[in-house]
């Protein structure tokens, strides 16, 4: 079909004139079967126009990388930095950009660990830096390095818990006057009940004569979460004592 349309139709035996002929051109209009409707329009004006682009008149891949504008410059070299932040797709708070599954592939968003206690971590997951310093502290800061500051039984054979949650330093020590000490015996174990499997860590024995003092001692490093005890004979001791100290 014919794009543009005479302004002058002639019939048969018309008489042609000066006026007809200018006619033609003069009164020629834009015909609309003579464009596709959808890049190329007739507008109002009777003029040839290009048709406002969007999603649904753009073929599927015909769009690359290359044609996307550049953002604005960096601000250290003034090196256009790519497609602006906006143009990206929007993802959720605590999340960054990554990918944890095995190989190439599309991007991905990883959640951002904020549990200070580090129960919820995973394989998939990333802790901020306030969470891993809060972690950190709560393991080497507290509780506060202190010797002797935890209250400690002196009964033979009485277990206790360390729930310090640092490994502690126990010593325990024993004078008996006027005779000998038969033994002093530390063991641990990571039973409440100092079930097996529990470790004898340390033993002393001393031998005295009639009249003579003799003493014993006993240390060990206790992990946190293990039980220890110290069991001694005879429990006629004079004097006990059961220090400690937090590593």
């Amino acid at each position: 079909m014919s794009l543009i349309q005479s302004g002058k139709i002639f019939n048969d035996g018309e008489q042609l004139t000066a006026g007809k002929l200018n006619q033609i051109l003069s009164d020629a209009t834009l015909s609309t079967t003579g464009v596709d409707g959808t890049s190329i329009i007739i507008n109002a004006n009777d003029a040839l126009a290009v048709r406002s682009i969007n999603s649904s008149r753009i073929d599927n891949g015909a769009v690359i990388t290359d044609k996307l504008p550049d953002s604005t410059v960096t601000a250290t070299d003034g090196t256009p930095d790519g497609v602006t932040f906006p143009k990206i797709q929007h993802i959720e708070t605590d999340k960054i950009l990554g990918r944890t599954t095995t190989g190439d592939g599309i991007v991905e968003t990883i959640g951002l660990n904020t549990d200070d206690a580090m129960a919820s971590a995973s394989d998939t997951t990333l802790a901020t830096d306030g969470s891993i310093k809060t972690y950190v502290d709560s393991k080497f800061l507290t509780p506060s390095r202190g010797y002797n500051n935890l209250a400690h039984s002196t009964t033979s054979g009485n277990t206790q818990k360390n729930e310090t949650g640092r490994p502690l330093w126990v010593s325990f020590t024993l004078l008996s006057s006027g005779g000998g000490l038969n033994y002093l015996l530390g063991e641990l174990s990571p039973n409440d009940d100092m079930s097996a499997p529990n470790t004898r860590i340390g033993q002393s024995r001393v031998v005295g004569q009639s009249g003579n003092s003799s003493a014993g001692q006993v240390t060990m490093i206790v992990p946190a979460g293990y039980s220890w005890k110290f069991s001694y004979s005879p429990s006629s001791t004079t004097e006990k004592v059961h220090s400690s100290f937090v590593l």
